[in-house]
């Protein structure tokens, strides 16, 4: 039974090792100091769409504002211009074209998206719901099983703490990015998601092999700041060098299966020693993920001008996430318990 005390909430940085603080602020700042532009066009260079915008914006964009078409409030608020509303109608005008001509033609994708409808101003409404559906997760996550259910003193919180937040930040910037594709929003949501994977990496190491042990106290700075080190060269190289799509999946690719399989080793290893079914969650965690993650691969026109797999891959790791907490909590106890049976003795 979790005393009343566990339950007030301290500090989260009050057992923070200096190592874990560091690494959480400069995943941080460098994703955010490193933002800038970035270009991508895939499926606009069509004749058809580029004289289709032009037009748009010659009928409705003029230097006279009586014959400029109004925007609404809202998607003002969310910066959309007009040109950027010819950009959108044009794609909608130009798919519909070539869906009703004969043969009908494939749908295309234009500036590297799907032509999706918009809701209240979001070009991906989906993809927005599902990343604050994720975000909510990692915060009750936080809030209902971190703080609320793991004791101060374990030394593997301020760990979990960390993980909660910067998935927090992650899922955060993939709703903004989403909401509305700028290279600023589409560097932050890269950046941002790169800190989030190289993080699952690092702690799933920490836990493995228990690197937050005081023993082991050397061997975690020296990881702490190899992993700072290589995210900061991971987005020098994006950002200074180039904004490469392929080297950027294949990092994080790596980084995610690393600690994937650890976490299915440690999984097998937990259930053998404790014979418990929640043991197991880890590995349910990374078939759910990986099984999620293959719909990546089966990229398809947006259904109902909305839903593509993406979007699906979002809904697809909400699930997971709140398992895995409960499963460091339960980890946590079991943990904290045995460790109590040894000093018994």
């Amino acid at each position: 039974m979790l005393s009343s005390s566990i339950r007030r909430r301290p500090s989260v940085h009050a057992g923070l090792p200096r190592s874990g603080q560091w690494l959480f602020l400069l995943v941080l700042v460098t994703f955010v100091f490193f933002a800038g532009p970035a270009a991508a066009s895939i499926g606009d260079q069509l004749p058809e769409f580029r004289e289709c915008v032009e037009i748009c914006k010659q009928e409705n964009c003029g230097a006279d504002p009586s014959h400029r078409t109004p925007i609404p409030l809202h998607r003002r608020l969310l910066l959309w211009t007009c040109p950027a509303e010819c950009d959108y109608t044009c794609q909608h005008i130009i798919t519909t074209q070539r869906q009703s001509s004969t043969p009908p033609q494939p749908i295309v994708q234009f500036h590297g998206k799907w032509p999706f409808y918009r809701f209240l101003g979001m070009q991906e409404p989906f993809s927005v719901l599902f990343s604050v559906g994720n975000f909510l997760a990692h915060h009750h996550g936080l809030h209902h099983c971190v703080l609320a259910q793991i004791p101060p003193s374990y030394s593997m919180r301020p760990f979990y703490v960390n993980l909660a937040r910067v998935s927090m930040v992650a899922w955060f910037f993939s709703a903004v990015f989403h909401t509305r594709d700028f290279p600023l929003t589409e560097q932050l949501d890269y950046f941002a998601a790169g800190a989030n994977v190289l993080y699952g990496m690092y702690y799933t190491v920490v836990r493995v092999f228990r690197l937050d042990r005081p023993r082991a106290s050397r061997v975690l700075r020296l990881w702490t700041w190899l992993c700072a080190s290589l995210y900061i060269a991971h987005v020098a190289y994006l950002k200074f060098w180039r904004w490469d799509y392929t080297y950027n999946m294949a990092a994080n690719v790596v980084c995610g299966v690393v600690q994937n399989v650890l976490w299915s080793w440690f999984s097998w290893k937990r259930y053998r020693a404790t014979g418990q079914g929640w043991a197991v969650w880890p590995g349910v965690v990374v078939a759910w993920i990986m099984c999620a993650m293959s719909l990546e691969l089966l990229d398809f026109p947006p259904l109902w001008g909305s839903i593509d797999a993406h979007s699906l891959w979002h809904l697809g790791t909400i699930a997971p996430a709140v398992l895995f907490y409960n499963f460091l909590v339960k980890d946590s106890q079991e943990d904290i318990a045995s460790s109590a049976r040894i000093k018994a003795f």
